[in-house]
């Protein structure tokens, strides 16, 4: 496919893509060359200045997860817009915006020798809510929840800050019951892309409400032709994932494992029958694996599964609705549950007034240490960390004057 440059796709009409502030970029001009590494470490913790509205988060750095103490007053790298997610892909910091039904943009960041965080590229997209690490690109898809019935993916080279293909889905088509398939997250599992998705009304006042609570769906497309290929379908548990909430998980032996809180509503009420489980798809395969499932509700004790952080050889932590037999109200339980035994047990440690947790985390994929933010009302915005072997989590780095919303690594 002839690759096509950002100002490129402009100038033909096919995507609005403006730098957001800073001057036109040239693309071919852009200093990211490859740099012999040091063999260190930096982290990244995205972090919102409190007492704000309306802002951004700042970027900080940190040189250890486990203890110390960092401050949003007078530091960091200020992101503009109010809401941003975050992915690492080919030891860069992609820093996205959604727009809220405008603009989006996305922002590059790497490493200099000595460790500080420096920005590449700047430039105005499409409002996106699925964003993964695909191969060489930064897989980007946007959803509309109602309306138009097509979703736009489209493949950015992670290396090169260039838009390399993209591809137009039907979603009504898709879904092929008369709602629309609107897409949780993707996750390169293999040489494809699966995109898990769940089935919506798409219209008010229900316009995430559905008729279908207790059916799981993944879409499997080729890459980087971006055609589908099948549509994998299980009735064991509900969809997978969740809004802004990718659910699938290729693990080290190239096994997926999807992850469903039935959370499914009707006119804003909990219809989903199945409980919150776990299914797996086996490698080279494009089916769910009809001997395997994992029913964390009846393992916790009724709790339904909100998120999970990968932490390695087939160890995740999931992160719980409170309260039993809710799907919602506050996240403030964890669990370790090691997917290939099917075994689980909950996390001691964790403080009782959370106010916040983030989604986007780290772990050196050791299958022990994960490194969570956690903000509680009476101490504020910690770095937990999480040790799978004993199920404990303890405070490490403290974020002073922020709210923790992600935390990622990059080396230099």
């Amino acid at each position: 496919m002839k690759h096509k440059n950002i100002l490129q796709l402009l100038a033909l009409g096919m995507l609005s893509l403006l730098t957001a502030c800073d001057p036109p970029l040239d693309f071919s001009e852009v200093k990211d060359a490859d740099t012999e590494l040091t063999g260190a470490t930096k982290y990244i913790i995205a972090a919102t200045p409190i007492g704000t509205t309306g802002i951004a988060d700042y970027l900080l750095t940190a040189n250890n997860l486990d203890e110390g103490m960092i401050t949003t007053k007078g530091n960091g790298i200020e992101q503009d817009g109010s809401y941003r997610y975050y992915i690492s892909h080919k030891n860069r910091f992609f820093s996205l915006l959604y727009g809220q039904g405008n603009p989006g943009a996305v922002t590059s960041y790497r490493l200099d020798g000595s460790g500080k965080l420096t920005k590449l590229t700047n430039f105005q997209s499409e409002t996106v809510h699925v964003s993964a690490a695909v191969k060489d690109d930064v897989f980007l898809v946007k959803v509309p929840r109602s309306g138009n019935e097509f979703a736009s993916m489209f493949r950015i080279d992670a290396r090169q800050y260039q838009i390399v293909g993209e591809q137009q889905v039907n979603i009504v088509k898709l879904a092929g019951n008369g709602e629309r398939a609107h897409f949780n997250g993707a996750t390169q599992v293999g040489d494809k892309v699966f995109l898990p998705y769940m089935s919506i009304k798409g219209a008010a006042p229900d316009v995430f409400g559905t008729a279908y609570p207790d059916s799981t769906w993944v879409a499997v497309y080729s890459y980087p032709e971006l055609k589908l290929e099948k549509i994998i379908r299980d009735n064991r548990t509900s969809f997978i994932g969740a809004y802004f909430n990718n659910g699938l998980v290729e693990i080290e032996n190239g096994d997926a494992y999807a992850f469903s809180g039935a959370s499914a509503t009707s006119n804003s009420q909990p219809v989903s029958k199945n409980p919150s489980a776990v299914v797996r798809i086996n490698k080279g395969t494009t089916e769910f694996d009809k001997t395997y499932f994992f029913n964390v509700q009846q393992q916790s004790g009724g709790h339904h599964i909100s998120s999970q952080t990968y932490i390695g050889k087939g160890i995740f932590i999931l992160h719980m609705y409170t309260n039993p037999n809710t799907t919602s109200g506050p996240v403030g339980k964890f669990a370790i549950a090691d997917v290939v035994n099917k075994t689980f047990k909950w996390v001691t440690g964790i403080p009782a007034d959370i106010t916040k947790t983030t989604t986007t985390n780290y772990s050196p994929k050791d299958g022990v240490k994960g490194y969570i933010g956690i903000t509680t009302a009476s101490e504020g915005s910690y770095v937990y960390v999480f040790d799978a072997n004993l199920a404990v989590a303890r405070r490490g780095l403290k974020v002073e004057g922020g709210t923790i919303t992600a935390i990622s690594a990059l080396s230099y």
